[in-house]
């Protein structure tokens, strides 16, 4: 289970540059945040390290990451987007 001050921290990095990153990332946080375990959480702390410019583009499924932790990540945050 996420601690609190972990929870606001990372809720705090789904703010992003881009608009189109806001509109994937929060929700996304938001829904699932209590349900992700640790490993889940790991990896998405991991993802919000990267690059907006890498995170739109993975995430509008243009290209993949590389690392196997970050594409679980990925395609987690796709297949509730495309719910």
């Amino acid at each position: 289970m996420i601690e609190q001050a972990e929870k606001r921290r990372l809720h705090y990095q789904c703010r992003r540059g881009m608009l189109e990153l806001d509109v994937i990332l929060l929700p996304y946080f938001e829904a699932m945040a209590d349900q992700l375990d640790d490993a889940g959480i790991r990896r998405f702390a991991a993802l919000l390290e990267e690059a907006d410019p890498d995170l739109y583009t993975w995430l509008m499924g243009y290209g993949a990451p590389e690392n196997p932790e970050l594409l679980a990540a990925v395609a987690a945050i796709r297949e509730f987007t495309l719910r």
